[in-house]
């Protein structure tokens, strides 16, 4: 079966921030990446990326949940020319040296596997392997002495705590925040979709799994058991059919 890698690597010291399996990369795979590491390295000031539709959506219009919360930070989302992967040279050079060390590992039989393999690679590779593009110097040694860029003014920091669910069949999710259950209105055109949680202090984002797509906003309101979705106007919605 095909695995997809999701990869994060600082432009500057070549230091591997994330590198996680996955069956298939979704929306809410590309989110919950990005977030950890935010958490653990901070907020970058850019992300340079290709086109796939799990980071932009600018090719179909609108704006999907990562680009979403790039703006909400303040972060400048950079993409590459389409059909032109050398923009992102740095990345997919780092590709080969994965992909020749993997395989001169035994393959994995499970994602549990592979990923083990990686984190080992990861540690390796940014503490141990000298690299020729730093003079000999290790990607941790040249990213921990070197200051790091900050978002542009106007980004706000925040904790965001993901989590992932299904709607039910009546267009709803249920969300527990500060110990009580609240109940978000999807919408009933959703019901049955796999779907990301992206919550901040003052929001709660349903964004669709696989796509990143955007699906409602709701206002974090604890004295309130029902959270609507600010996306769309109040007002009764139409009984589902049977």
């Amino acid at each position: 079966s095909t695995v997809e890698i999701i990869n994060w690597l600082d432009d500057h010291s070549r230091y591997l921030l994330a590198c996680r399996a996955f069956t298939r990369v979704g929306g809410g795979d590309v989110l919950s990446t990005f977030t950890a590491c935010m958490h653990e390295h901070g907020t970058p000031a850019s992300t340079l990326t290709d086109n796939a539709g799990v980071y932009t959506s600018r090719f179909v219009g609108g704006r999907n949940a990562f680009e979403h919360l790039l703006a909400h930070l303040g972060v400048r989302q950079k993409n590459g020319k389409a059909n032109h992967p050398t923009t992102q040279g740095k990345v997919e050079r780092f590709h080969q040296t994965l992909k020749k060390r993997l395989r001169s590992l035994r393959a994995a039989d499970t994602l549990e596997e592979l990923q083990a393999q990686l984190d080992a690679f990861t540690t390796h590779y940014n503490e141990h392997r000298p690299h020729r593009a730093l003079k000999g110097a290790t990607p941790g040694a040249v990213y921990r002495s070197t200051p790091k860029a900050a978002p542009a003014i106007g980004g706000e920091a925040t904790h965001y705590r993901i989590r992932r669910d299904r709607v039910d069949k009546l267009g709803l999710l249920t969300l527990r925040h500060a110990g009580r259950l609240h109940h978000l209105g999807v919408g009933i055109r959703h019901k049955r979709e796999r779907v990301t949680i992206l919550v901040d202090a003052t929001t709660a984002t349903v964004v669709n799994q696989e796509t990143g797509e955007i699906l409602s906003r709701h206002h974090i309101d604890p004295t309130k058991d029902y959270w609507r979705n600010q996306d769309r106007s109040p007002g009764r919605w139409p009984t589902p059919q049977k």
